[in-house]
């Protein structure tokens, strides 16, 4: 959590995943946006709906400025959250955002990149389980660089202020 409150490693990098439309998508893809980037899973019971749907309501809060928001669900349980799942699951916080899953080689390479923990919880049965994670905001910027993040559970106004001042000014 340190590394992530005080940036003390590098935070964020190169990403190769699949979409909810099954395109292979990478970081690059999205220069040119403000990327908001949340990894959590869809089965997730409580937190993860919750800051999905602020995320889209923050958005639409920022107005037309809102259009220079590329918002990101990655998910910590590939297995599940395959991209036919994704494809029913992300609409629903938000047209615009995309979901992004891939081997879980390529989800474990993400997360690390964004110092995300995850863990699947023990449990007895194998397709009904939950995944302990952190549940970081991350804000980056047009040129893929880390900006800083918002903390599980802010409310939609709040997330918008904080994306707000990096939609007036290119950053670095």
């Amino acid at each position: 959590m340190d590394v992530v409150m005080w940036a003390r490693e590098p935070i964020g990098g190169p990403f190769a995943l699949v979409d909810h439309q099954g395109r292979t998508r990478t970081d690059a893809d999205f220069r040119g946006s403000l990327m908001v980037v949340y990894f959590g899973y869809s089965y997730c019971p409580d937190i993860c709906p919750t800051d999905l749907l602020a995320i889209g309501q923050a958005i639409d809060q920022l107005g037309p400025a809102g259009e220079a928001v590329q918002p990101l669900f990655v998910t910590v349980d590939p297995a599940r959250d395959t991209p036919d799942h994704l494809a029913e699951y992300v609409p629903l916080f938000h047209p615009r955002l995309i979901g992004l899953t891939g081997s879980a080689e390529a989800v474990s390479q993400a997360a690390e990149a964004y110092k995300v923990y995850f863990r699947r919880a023990d449990g007895d049965d194998r397709d009904s389980y939950a995944v302990d994670h952190s549940a970081f905001i991350y804000l980056i910027d047009r040129d893929g660089g880390y900006l800083g993040f918002v903390p599980p559970g802010t409310p939609p106004d709040r997330l918008a202020a904080a994306i707000r001042p990096h939609l007036a000014r290119r950053d670095r």
